[in-house]
């Protein structure tokens, strides 16, 4: 009997759209998922990955030997070169991470898998996937939700943002989109689905 290919899903969405509510919903059904914003946190943290590179770059980042993200996003977020060289440094060892994980889940036989790529777009990675699932929110919502997270401020929501494609033109690109304006019950429905 052949084997079945595995199905490789991508899950994204606009900052406070729902996806790390939907990637819970996701593995509540068995279904791995890799969370690519988990796996900065892992390279971030004392002896992670990177914390070397990182601190090469941008030295008072790092606290206590590890990549301080409150730090480190005030050096690059509305400055895009030092965006992009920090990227140039952690999208690579996150793709590391992402293979490892295939690799796993291949040798367990798991029929499908999901990757949360929160940059999915931005990144030109859609195309890696046999499928994109799209969380998405009216701009209402999703302010509120942003604007509720320690730390975060109207400058920075925008500058966020700016930086990502807008949630239309995810949702005109996704091939499933999963509304996640409404209540949790209304949400997982739809994840079912």
């Amino acid at each position: 009997m052949a084997e079945r290919p595995m199905l490789k899903v991508a899950l994204t969405g606009s900052i406070a759209m729902g996806k790390s509510t939907v990637a819970s919903m996701i593995r509540e059904l068995g279904v791995p998922v890799f969370d690519a914003d988990a796996a900065v946190h892992e390279l971030y943290a004392a002896g992670g990955k990177a914390v070397e590179p990182v601190g090469a770059l941008f030295p008072d980042a790092i606290v206590d030997g590890a990549v301080d993200r409150t730090r480190l996003s005030g050096l690059v977020v509305g400055r895009p070169e030092a965006m992009a060289k920090l990227e140039q440094v952690v999208h690579p060892l996150v793709h590391n991470e992402q293979d490892e994980f295939l690799r796993e889940a291949n040798d367990q036989g798991q029929p499908i898998v999901v990757f949360d790529i929160p940059l999915l777009f931005e990144g030109n990675r859609a195309d890696e996937f046999d499928a994109v699932l799209v969380v998405s929110a009216p701009a209402e919502k999703q302010r509120e939700r942003a604007l509720a997270r320690p730390g975060m401020t109207v400058d920075k929501f925008e500058a966020i943002l700016a930086r990502q494609v807008p949630d239309a033109d995810k949702c005109a690109r996704a091939d499933y989109v999963i509304p996640t304006g409404g209540s949790l019950d209304e949400t997982r429905v739809a994840v079912v689905a």
